[in-house]
């Protein structure tokens, strides 16, 4: 299973995007291999400004991707995760500023306790707090 990031679906779902080769080759090809699933975290990402989130994960299964809840057991890691990047950012940023989202965090703490890749453009988030799970970017 490739669990795929948000971002994936935003790329592939956008023609105008400069990624959005990128992330259809990747879902269908994710979809047609090994498997393709979304969590609800990225559903509700996604469901965003839209008028009717029911719409978009039946837009999303009409492609053959699966739409997850998240394990109980990457709450752990997702705040464990979360903690060390806040500590590091208290060490670099002086001035007030937004932080990551913790919602990156379960999706990265998901695709952890599985085992799966993760499929993201987001790579450097993801390697400084999840080094064991294999990326698949774009090149």
């Amino acid at each position: 299973m490739i669990l795929l990031d948000t971002n994936v679906l935003i790329y592939a779902f956008e023609p105008e995007s400069g990624f959005h080769r990128w992330g259809r080759e990747t879902v269908a090809g994710a979809v047609a291999g090994e498997g393709a699933a979304i969590n609800a975290v990225s559903l509700a990402e996604i469901c965003v400004g839209e008028a009717d989130p029911g719409t978009v994960a039946d837009r999303v299964r009409s492609w053959g991707i699966e739409i997850l809840d998240v394990p109980v057991a990457a709450a752990e890691t997702s705040a464990k995760a979360y903690q060390r990047y806040l500590s590091r950012r208290r060490g670099y940023v002086k001035e007030a500023s937004p932080t990551m989202p913790l919602p990156d965090f379960f999706i990265g703490a998901h695709a952890k306790i599985m085992g799966w890749k993760l499929a993201t453009a987001d790579q450097g988030r993801f390697k400084t707090y999840f080094p064991s799970v294999v990326l698949e970017t774009p090149s």
